[in-house]
């Protein structure tokens, strides 16, 4: 069944400085479409997503995070032509000298060897803006993913199942989201970007079916909640695959370590970007 395509907006008023950790706040809490402006965060969420326990919910964290709820305002807004609401202010992306992510319109680059993928990104997350997906790329970019089976868990665009195709990956790429907004919007960002040999399905990333086949890598740009809920399983029903992270705030690197020891995964390669880290991790023998 087709979801709503109205939004709430929540409208955030708060210093520069605390608006990353908001959105990790605010991730945590199952909102993952986040646009800043000069002292703003602007979130949205599926209206059907929305009610007074979520607000009661948003409250207390932020609460608890910064002593009192920093000011916002909650609107309704009816669907609407979300790919110009972004084409407005959206700029290529530079996330190294060898990878840039464009708008779908924007003119091809001719620089020989870069990789450039294509993004209209409608209201799904991963347009190269956050930090997040940024330090995903960067790590893919350092991997050799040729003979890799990779998974992709919240694939949001598709820009890493994209990347992984451009950066070498021969061989099936599953991409899986649990919003059909998402999954509608990478399809055709894959297509765009000619990338063959990618299987988009709806998932949720505790569905028991998703880990059905054997996959060399799995990637998950979620968050905390979400990681600390699939990590055990991913560790019991995919015990040989290296797992790339992030979505994990720095602040919650002491936690993230102390799953990770649990779990039995040692760290390969940690980087970090503002207030956030992304983990190539593998498991212990």
């Amino acid at each position: 069944m087709v979801r709503s395509r109205d939004f709430i907006e929540l409208t955030f008023t708060l210093p520069t400085e605390h608006i990353e950790p908001c959105i990790g706040l605010l991730s945590g809490e199952g909102i993952e479409y986040f646009q800043e402006e000069d002292k703003m965060l602007l979130a949205y969420l599926p209206e059907e997503d929305w009610s007074e326990d979520k607000k009661e919910g948003i409250t207390r964290i932020l609460t608890t995070a910064f002593g009192s709820p920093p000011p916002f305002t909650v609107s309704s807004m009816a669907d609407r032509n979300w790919n110009a609401e972004w084409e407005a202010h959206l700029e290529p992306v530079d996330i190294s000298e060898r990878i840039r992510i464009v708008q779908k319109s924007e003119p091809a680059d001719s620089t020989s060897g870069r990789i450039v993928i294509k993004i209209n990104p409608k209201m799904s997350f991963g347009t190269g803006y956050h930090a997040t997906t940024r330090l995903m790329l960067r790590q893919l970019e350092r991997m050799n993913l040729e003979d890799k089976r990779i998974l992709d868990i919240g694939a949001g665009t598709g820009v890493l199942a994209i990347a992984c195709r451009k950066l070498g990956s021969t061989l099936p790429i599953l991409a899986v989201d649990n919003n059909d907004w998402a999954i509608q919007n990478a399809r055709e960002n894959i297509s765009d970007n000619n990338a063959e040999n990618i299987r988009i399905a709806m998932l949720d990333a505790e569905d028991d079916t998703l880990l059905a086949e054997p996959f060399d890598l799995i990637l998950a740009n979620i968050n905390r909640k979400v990681i600390g809920s699939i990590l055990p399983s991913i560790r019991t029903r995919a015990p040989e695959s290296d797992v790339l992270i992030s979505g994990i705030m720095v602040y919650d690197e002491s936690w993230l370590r102390e799953l990770l020891e649990r779990q039995n995964y040692e760290i390969t390669t940690m980087l970090y970007e503002d207030e956030w880290l992304s983990c190539l991790i593998e498991p212990v023998s």
